[in-house]
């Protein structure tokens, strides 16, 4: 639970800057990196539950998203599908991340942001965007694009932390959603 924990505050300090908007009602963040890092740090499960965790926080009104924004209102904004993209895009980052029983590898863990922390969040954000700001699909993805090149970024330093951290410490990369008798085995305990 620590863990989680480290990474709802994680989130929610990436949110501090502030956040800026170009051509639209979503706000540009940092906060899609802390959802990627979850991902591949935490692995599926505790990742996903970390942005519960924090939306759930957000739901009741503590100011922890880009620009001290927090309250159901940020529900129903046109970043709402964002939100809800990213239990999804930490979940799927980490599966990817992880998906082997031996140590994350830079290159999975670059598919897995670019796949869960962008792929994934853009396909709940885009269309509730559209619904809400009542522009079509088409026009809504075509000025999403402006996100892109910042993900892209954002994607790259989430893959170079994680491979830091990954030679700093190996121990963060525990697989704790694996049964125990697997975890613990001699044969997992090399690939820690």
């Amino acid at each position: 639970m620590a863990r989680v924990a480290v990474f709802v505050a994680l989130i929610a300090a990436l949110g501090l800057p502030g956040s800026f908007s170009v051509l639209g009602a979503v706000p540009i963040t940092a906060q899609t990196l802390g959802v990627m890092l979850a991902g591949a740090v935490l692995g599926p499960r505790l990742s996903a539950l970390a942005v519960v965790v924090l939306l759930a926080l957000v739901a009741v009104g503590l100011p922890l998203l880009a620009g001290g924004r927090g309250g159901i209102s940020a529900f129903v904004a046109p970043s709402a599908g964002y939100l809800a993209g990213w239990v999804a895009g930490a979940f799927v980052t980490g599966l990817i991340v992880h998906s082997s029983a031996r140590k994350p590898s830079i290159w999975r863990t670059a598919i897995g942001t670019v796949v869960g922390g962008i792929i994934v969040v853009y396909s709940f954000g885009i269309p509730v965007q559209s619904l809400i700001t009542r522009l079509s699909l088409e026009e809504t993805a075509l000025t999403s694009l402006v996100f892109l090149p910042g993900d892209l970024v954002k994607a790259t330093l989430s893959t170079l932390t994680v491979a830091s951290l990954l030679r700093a410490y190996p121990r963060a990369f525990r697989r704790t959603w694996l049964p125990s008798r697997w975890r613990d085995s001699p044969a997992t305990e090399t690939t820690r």
